[in-house]
Formats: C-alpha cells, structure tokens, sequence
C-alpha cells in the first residue's frame, strides 16, 4: 500500500467523511474515493460503512488505525532525519500535555528549545485527561506526552520532570492574616476544579481529600481559563502550581502556600524506539534541565 493512500484514509477517520477529508486534504472527492478502493482491494476488505452523513470504521478499518498513524509517523521521522543531515529543516515538535503542564513547565521549556533550535515548528495538543494523554502518545498521535505523575508511565520511555510547588488560591479577601493553610482549613472549603482524571482536580482530591470526607466541589469545569474567574466571583477555591498562582494573586487573589508544602511532578514520555530528530533534541535538552537542578 502507498503512504499517500494511509494518508487519505486517516484523513477519513478524522473528518468523519469523504467530503470534508476532501476538502481538508485539497483534492478532489472522487480522487479520495479512488484511493480508499485501492487501500481497501489490496488489504481484501472494507474499511468504513457508508453512512448518509459520513462514515464509520468497519472492524478491519479500526484495526488499520493505530498502524497506520504509526507508518505516517516513523516515515516523518525518517524524512526529518534525512532533512536534517541535509540542513533543509530542522523538523517538527509534537508534545500532548495536561493545561496545568502545559502552562507550567512546558512554556519555559520549549521556549528554551526553540532559542537553541527555531526553525523547528511545535505543535501542543490538550486532550486535558491523563488517560488522553497516554492514549494519543501509544497510538502514535503525538510522539511525547506530558502527565502529572509521580513514576515513570507503564512500559513507556519517560523523564520525571522537577517539582512545582502548589497554592491555594482564594477569593479576595479570604483568610485575612494567614501566611498558610493547613490541610486541616483546607477540608473546610467549597472547590473548584475541572472534571475527573485531569491534573488540577487530582491535586485537590490529592490533598484536601480523606478516606470517607471528600473534597466538597461548589463548581466542576471543563474550561481551566474559568477557573480564576470563578475564584475571584467568590464561588469557591482552588489549588494551582505556583505560575498559574502567580497570575491569580495579580488579578487580585489571595494566594497562600500549604502546610505542609505541596509538591507535585510532571513526567515527560514516549513509545519505545527511535524519535524524529526535533523530539529526541527536546527530550535530551529537558534531561540536562532535570541534572542541573537535582
């Protein structure tokens, strides 16, 4: 099978239909179905039904997905690595990370990769859920993943990332005259956080929770950027890594450290075997990074 027909049919799968892979890839639909009857006479199966307003993955398709997103990507990474012997490019940078990552401390590291590399183009994508993150990283949808973790994940390659400390952030006027809070005050207090399975909400449950007294949530959001706002609406509080703190003190939160201190680790990850030339630069860099500062 060619590339250019795993191309399509990935295209396919992530437009939902022909037509809009169509439009997406600047060809023309017939083009794009003569191609999916190629892929589909050489593997002896259908891949998609056809639906009136798109398509669904037949068995043998869904079976197809993960290689296929596997052979574009260890092709990109052949292709980059030719260009960069060459000196026509130096690539491109696919990382999926949690927000509350991604903000703190993914900003300031590939802000520090791109000063030393700046022709390398970085994509960041946030699924927001742990779970998401590993998921996109195994089936070859983004080649590193960053998750707030404590061990190295399952069987793939990975770096435990420096700790940030964490924050309780509150409306104005909160706690007058307090420098911390215990764990005890915090168990008090109405929170706010996103859904299950992302970062700022482990935190809170992490921290605030006790067997059989969970954490009380005035307010659950999908939306990270409201939830400063709601804070300072008075609806509740939250716990934030000391950056995203930082900015909520400015906007006129009050912010207060936690006894005892909080700290919470980041692990940057990857399928065995080779990376394309950009990540494994990246990854190599952020090992430097964590030496330094142990």
């Amino acid at each position: 099978m060619e590339r250019r027909e795993l191309e399509y049919f990935l295209a396919i799968v992530e437009h939902g239909s022909f037509t809009a892979a169509a439009q997406a890839l600047h060809i023309s639909q017939p083009s794009l179905s003569h191609a999916v009857r190629n892929l589909e006479k050489e593997l002896g199966g259908k891949v998609f039904h056809r639906i009136p307003h798109g398509v669904t993955l037949t068995s043998a398709g869904d079976a197809l997905v993960e290689p296929a997103r596997q052979v574009m990507r260890d092709l990109s990474t052949a292709s980059a690595s030719v260009r960069q012997v060459l000196g026509l490019s130096a690539g491109r940078l696919d990382v999926v990370a949690q927000t509350t990552l991604a903000v703190d401390p993914l900003a300031e590291l590939t802000g520090a990769f791109l000063r030393e590399h700046p022709d390398v183009a970085v994509r960041v994508a946030d699924p927001e859920l742990g779970t998401d993150v590993t998921s996109a990283v195994r089936a070859g949808e983004c080649e590193l993943g960053l998750v707030d973790a404590e061990q190295p994940v399952g069987e793939l390659e990975s770096v435990v990332l420096r700790g940030h400390e964490i924050f309780a952030v509150l409306p104005p006027g909160s706690a007058p005259g307090q420098q911390r809070l215990s764990t005890a005050e915090l168990s008090t207090m109405d929170w706010i956080a996103t859904p299950p399975g992302t970062a700022t909400r482990a935190v809170i449950e992490d921290t605030v929770g006790t067997p059989g007294n969970p954490p009380v949530f005035a307010v659950e959001t999908a939306h990270q950027a409201m939830i400063v706002p709601l804070v300072m609406a008075g609806a509740g509080a939250t716990l934030l890594p000391r950056s995203l703190a930082r900015d909520a003190a400015a906007r006129g939160a009050v912010v207060l450290p936690l006894r005892p201190r909080v700290v919470r680790r980041g692990v940057l990850f990857w399928r065995p075997g080779p990376l394309s030339p950009a990540a494994a630069q990246f990854v190599e860099m952020v090992e430097k990074v964590v030496e330094r500062r142990r």
